[in-house]
């Protein structure tokens, strides 16, 4: 169960989005949905900033039997979904599938009955897998609040990192395997400082057992304490604590506010990691997407599979388990139907790929963006890193975003309406 503490923090941010929304749309109305990337069946383009492209969708018996044909190695190479991404201008590369560690050490939303050695087992072998699969700036991203306040999460990954370096006869290091890492502060209320911002940094990098890391980046927007927050990511650069800063969460006027007092400063702002997937596409309607290019801001997706919604594992009878049953219901899974099947029947169009394939696929069309889905274990993760090698066709991304806007959208984090 949460502390009482937690349920209060979680509870002011759910009562002040309420509000946020009501006022928003008394005084924007229905603006936004004008705004989106394409409105239901013609869409300006994959990208924002892209001249207005009318294309007409295929029917599934025009597109049936049609194989994508095969690339090369150095055709692949030069793919927009397989390329690694600069996180802004801040120099440092990242793949453009990294692993996300939401899941590891939890023992309330991922896990039912607890974490145990076993499933630690399972998240060193998804890790192994995820560096024999991604030679080139393979990372992961983890919080201090995942698997508990404890920041069980970063110190599972401290372990793995520990256990990476190899050493000669003479015990001392001689190799090493490892991802970068991306992990956040949490703004949390009595945290009011920019020493605030270091000391927990200083913490998160003890439990990964690491100098420093290639991203830190604020969880979220505090209600209060902003400005010492963003004064303490400079300092962290200025440490050497952490080689780029970035911000979670933010909205389109938070993030022009952060990029500008970083700026000031000298530090670039690197990235604003959002929810967002073929199912949750705010980021297209709220300005978030379009101010991350208007700034040279990398978009980080996450929970890109929708929770493992979209890789159709799931549906009306085989529901997800745990808290997110109540999110992805009965109802929810029969809507989202049509855009699973449609799915699947793009991914056989390209040679056999999976539902998980190609929703990661569809994001990393946009060289924006990079993604970070969980793994717990190593068949997932191969099944993730199909996603890059070969792309979607133009036709195709927008076909399934029209397919997804018959689906209802789901309930976001709270500090995005703030």
């Amino acid at each position: 169960t949460r502390s009482w503490w937690e349920i209060l923090w979680l509870t002011a941010w759910a009562e002040l989005a309420t509000v946020a929304r009501t006022l928003r749309k008394r005084l924007v109305g229905k603006v936004c949905a004008v705004k989106v990337l394409g409105a239901r069946g013609m869409m300006q383009s994959r990208f924002v900033g892209r001249a207005p492209t009318r294309v007409a969708t295929r029917s599934p018996a025009a597109r049936g039997g049609r194989r994508s044909r095969p690339r090369s190695a150095p055709e692949a190479q030069e793919l927009v979904t397989s390329r690694s991404r600069e996180l802004g201008e801040s120099g440092v590369k990242v793949a453009p599938i990294g692993i996300g560690a939401w899941s590891w050490g939890d023992a309330l939303y991922w896990s039912s009955d607890g974490w145990s050695d076993e499933k630690e087992g399972l998240a060193r072998g998804a890790l192994q897998a995820y560096l024999e699969l991604c030679p080139e700036d393979p990372w992961i991203d983890t919080a201090e609040v995942y698997g508990g306040i404890g920041g069980e999460s970063e110190r599972i990954i401290g372990r793995f990192l520990r256990d990476s370096v190899s050493t000669d006869a003479g015990g001392k290091p001689t190799s090493t395997s490892r991802p970068k890492v991306a992990t956040k502060f949490a703004a949390l209320p009595w945290r009011y400082s920019k020493g605030s911002v270091v000391d927990a940094c200083r913490s998160s990098l003890a439990r990964c057992k690491t100098e420093s890391c290639d991203l830190y980046q604020l969880h979220w927007p505090g209600l209060w304490f902003n400005d010492q927050y963003v004064e303490g990511l400079e300092e962290v650069v200025k440490q050497g604590l952490a080689k780029s800063v970035g911000v979670s969460n933010y909205s389109d006027k938070r993030l022009q506010e952060a990029h500008s007092k970083l700026k000031a400063r000298g530090v670039p702002l690197a990235s604003n990691q959002v929810h967002y997937n073929l199912l949750y596409r705010l980021p297209e309607t709220n300005g978030v997407l379009e101010k991350c290019q208007e700034l040279g801001v990398t978009l980080v997706a996450y929970s890109p599979l929708a929770q493992g919604v979209l890789s159709g594992k799931y549906d009306e009878k085989n529901l997800p388990t745990g808290p997110r049953a109540r999110i992805y219901n009965e109802s929810f899974m029969r809507k989202a139907r049509p855009l699973i099947e449609l799915m699947r029947e793009i991914g056989e169009n390209h040679g056999g790929k999976s539902n998980a394939q190609v929703a990661l696929n569809w994001l990393l069309c946009n060289p924006l963006v990079t993604v970070i889905p969980g793994a717990k274990n190593r068949q997932q993760v191969e099944d993730l890193m199909g996603a890059i090698g070969w792309e979607l066709e133009e036709g195709e991304v927008i076909e399934l975003r029209k397919a997804a806007l018959a689906v209802p959208p789901v309930q976001g984090f709270p500090a995005e309406d703030l």
